[in-house]
């Protein structure tokens, strides 16, 4: 296979990982930020075992269960932060 083949496949993969890591972006800053009912669909991607979390986890180069846990001590803050101020 020729070097400019080699090249273009690997700037497509990069590119398809850049775009499934906005998808995940996109995803985390409306289970942060987002109306309720986008809250409320992305927790249920995020945190629910699913295939798909996985399938776009590996799309995006990501360890689906090492983002999961950083997610986790993330939803644990809010958890501890909303109990604290109620």
């Amino acid at each position: 296979m020729p070097v400019t083949m080699l090249q273009n496949a690997e700037v497509e993969e990069a590119a398809v990982q850049k775009l499934w890591r906005a998808v995940i972006a996109c995803t985390v800053e409306e289970w942060v930020n987002g109306p309720l009912r986008k809250k409320r669909e992305a927790e249920q991607f995020l945190f629910s075992d699913n295939k798909d979390y996985r399938t776009v986890c590996y799309s995006a180069g990501i360890d689906p269960e090492n983002l999961r846990g950083r997610l986790e001590k993330i939803r644990t803050r809010q958890l501890a932060e909303t109990q604290a101020n109620a």
